[in-house]
């Protein structure tokens, strides 16, 4: 169970401060270095000194969020915090090196609804967070309390590449590729531990990259999924390269990611891609997104849309007309909002068949705000 005491959260807000006066003392260091002309070495030293220190502050950052989980969910849900293992490196920097070749260690969240009967069975849902770098946070409170009043067990991994763990896991970072098998990990780790979960109702649903992971997830183990759901879901790489910044380019064609870029090896942005997988759907697919998206360009899924049509694919879509949120349009808390999210159980429910399926948004409402 994840909790704290007060002394424990004095101390956090303690390092908190030290570590803003320490980002405010680098800041003038480098500036003041800037302004003398000093050496690069010396220079780039400072910055990277400044990297760290970023990496800390995510670190203190998630330690905090993890305490608002349980206080914001454990009225409600068992919560628990485990640490297991995905494959190697998809490219290992040195192959000779002490543990080159080892699995890949990271954490993932487990929900469970304190409602349950244990000598029951429950299905389970699959919720890889999205961002390039992130992790999953409470910024998902009211969606998992509304999956825990309907019955499902919830396992939400912080695959590589996510923040809160320091630098280390950050550049681990495998997007489209070694992550979707760190999902698939999570999820096999719960069927392997939990009793009451059915091994045969067990769906995924993720949005904007953790869209991705879920549409490479079923692509890839198809038999291990019943259904899934996609929101706004990264689907082309290619296409994305294109009208993104260089900033963000950079964080695909880094050394310790991929280290190209898409016009050096288009062909590794293409495997890493739903858009150019679509042939291999066999499970139950929703695909939502939305014309006014700011981050996931609605001709993204269009192209992943078209494809699966190609292919002839039978999935269900719906493309919102300039839904008011952008990119996160179903995953507010406004009325509309609400009313997608019953859309997405009702299509979940559909083959998973938890075991309290809201009726109404009223039943929604209820269950996911206190």
């Amino acid at each position: 169970m994840i909790c704290t005491s007060i002394p424990t959260k004095l101390k956090v807000l303690a390092i908190f401060l030290v570590s803003l006066s320490l980002m405010f003392f680098l800041t003038q260091k480098i500036q003041a270095q800037e302004d003398s002309a000093i050496d690069q070495k010396s220079l780039q030293k400072l910055l990277r000194e400044f990297e760290n220190l970023n990496h800390r502050l995510d670190v203190l950052q998630k330690v905090i969020d993890d305490v608002l989980w349980y206080h914001r969910v454990g009225d409600i849900a068992y919560v628990d915090k485990v640490r297991i293992v995905g494959p190697p490196r998809w490219r290992e920097p040195n192959p000779t090196a002490q543990g080159a070749g080892n699995p890949i260690k990271f954490y993932t969240y487990v929900f469970i609804p304190k409602k349950i009967d244990r000598s029951k069975k429950y299905p389970l849902l699959v919720f890889p967070h999205g961002g390039v770098h992130s992790n999953f946070t409470t910024y998902y409170t009211h969606i998992v309390r509304e999956l825990m009043a309907q019955g499902y067990i919830v396992v939400a991994p912080d695959y590589r590449g996510s923040t809160g763990y320091g630098r280390r896991m950050y550049e681990l970072i495998d997007y489209g590729g070694r992550e979707v098998e760190d999902v698939f990990a999570s999820r096999n780790y719960v069927l392997e531990n939990y009793d009451f979960v059915d091994k045969d109702r067990v769906g995924i649903l993720g949005w904007s990259h953790g869209g991705l992971i879920t549409l490479m997830n079923i692509f890839e183990h198809p038999k291990s999924y019943q259904v899934a759901f996609a929101g706004v879901p990264v689907s082309d790489l290619i296409a994305r390269m294109g009208y993104k910044t260089q900033a963000y380019r950079d964080l695909y064609s880094a050394p310790y990611h991929i280290g190209k870029t898409a016009y050096e090896d288009v062909n590794e942005y293409r495997r890493r891609s739903p858009a150019w997988n679509a042939h291999k759907l066999q499970t139950p697919l929703l695909i939502h997104t939305n014309t006014n998206d700011e981050d996931v360009n609605v001709l993204e899924v269009e192209h992943l849309i078209k494809s699966l049509k190609a292919a002839g694919k039978k999935f269900e879509y719906e493309i919102f007309q300039a839904a008011p949120g952008g990119h996160s349009f179903d995953r507010l808390d406004t009325r509309l909002a609400r009313e997608i999210r019953l859309k997405i159980y009702r299509f979940l429910a559909r083959y998973l068949h938890p075991p309290y399926p809201f009726k109404s948004v009223a039943d929604l409402s209820r269950a996911g705000y206190r």
